[in-house]
């Protein structure tokens, strides 16, 4: 299967990935559905949404605190490098879920992070936005206008950004190889690009350890995580140039 996923791959000129939380796991990022994930410990109608931020901006920010010091520390692992090796050769287009940052870090410079960025921070008035690594002297911190900031993230009830999620919908409608990389499928939009993607023409890859709600509707299905599997494609397209 390896073998015949490499042939698609290296005979493909664009190729899209679609990541999710399971590329990072592996990174010690915890999935948000999985057994260990984010949502089976927390209450998200607590956490992420703008009502639950205006009824306790202090609470929500504490628990963001914690993950955007846990992501810090965290760093790229095999998959994340895979997907960057790959761009040496191809055309590659990142499309993520992910609001870690890992991608950019391993040297992937085409991401289009659909649900925005933990470490970019932007207040709720004014127009400021900006990549923050330190960590604030007291939450919720205060814009220099004087207004709350929040994370630059997607939180439930809100739109995706729309001039990347129409970017991102003309790459799955462009792309000859997508490969869905540790996703559940379950959220939407995003679960709409391969769908895009397959009306289109294009081949769909799944790579996940676990099958998903649209796994039979995959040309090609990889049960290994990615940071096991997607180095093995790799490297023989290394191998095979």
């Amino acid at each position: 299967m390896f073998e015949s996923v490499s042939d698609l791959i290296r005979d493909a000129e664009k190729i899209v990935f679609v990541t999710g939380a399971g590329i990072s796991q592996e990174s010690g990022i915890p999935t948000f559905r999985g057994k260990d994930g984010y949502w089976r410990k927390y209450d998200p109608m607590q956490l992420a949404t703008i009502d639950a931020f205006y009824k306790n901006p202090k609470l929500v920010w504490e628990w963001y605190e914690d993950r955007r010091k846990n992501i810090l520390a965290a760093h790229p692992n095999k998959g994340h490098l895979a997907i960057s090796d790959l761009a040496k050769y191809k055309d590659v287009i990142v499309l993520t879920q992910n609001i870690d940052g890992l991608h950019q870090r391993a040297g992937s410079n085409q991401v289009l992070e659909l649900h925005g960025s933990i470490i970019r921070i932007k207040c709720t008035v004014c127009d400021f936005k900006d990549n923050i690594t330190d960590s604030f002297d007291g939450l919720p911190p205060k814009c220099k206008c004087g207004e709350i900031l929040r994370p630059d993230v997607v939180w439930f009830g809100e739109a995706l950004p729309q001039d990347i999620w129409h970017d991102a919908i003309n790459h799955a409608k462009s792309c000859d190889v997508m490969i869905i990389v540790g996703t559940s499928l379950a959220v939407s939009p995003a679960n709409t690009l391969p769908i895009f993607a397959k009306q289109n023409g294009a081949v769909l890859i799944e790579v996940n350890p676990e099958r998903t709600v649209m796994s039979e509707y995959m040309d090609l299905s990889i049960t290994e995580t990615s940071a096991n599997a997607l180095p093995q494609l790799i490297s023989l397209l290394e191998f095979r140039r």
